[in-house]
């Protein structure tokens, strides 16, 4: 007895494994742009101001945490050995950097004032404070 051949189902490209790769692209670009953003300083929340400038120099960030922690671009000190360290990051730079200070909102104002009072005793050094534009 012969049976009936079935017919053959049209050829199809299976595209499942193709979206699972590009969604895999996808989550490593979106990934990896999250990485190359840079800061600067430790995560403060800063207070805001509405005259605001950006700055685009060369830039020493100094972090005061809302605990009271200090940190020279994310090196964790005490603010003994500030002043030392911000005056031999002055002296190797052709061009002298702008000292920023990235106070946490919630730091007192004698803190910043400690900070900015050790900093000013340094020949030749420019002073910033870090605000949000509001």
């Amino acid at each position: 007895m012969r049976l009936p051949s079935e017919p053959e189902p049209p050829s199809q490209i299976n595209i499942v494994p193709m979206i699972d790769v590009i969604f895999a692209i996808l989550t490593f670009f979106i990934m990896s742009s999250l990485y190359l953003t840079r800061s600067a300083g430790l995560p403060v929340n800063l207070p805001g101001a509405a005259t605001s400038e950006e700055q685009n120099q060369t830039q020493l960030v100094v972090s005061i945490t809302s605990d009271g922690g200090l940190a020279l671009d994310q090196e964790p000190m005490d603010l003994s050995t500030l002043a030392g360290r911000v005056q031999q990051a002055i002296a190797n730079n052709p061009t002298p950097p702008i000292v920023v200070i990235n106070a946490d909102k919630a730091v007192s104002h004698g803190a910043v004032v400690g900070v900015m009072d050790q900093l000013r005793q340094i020949p030749g050094v420019r002073l910033a404070i870090a605000t949000q534009r509001q």
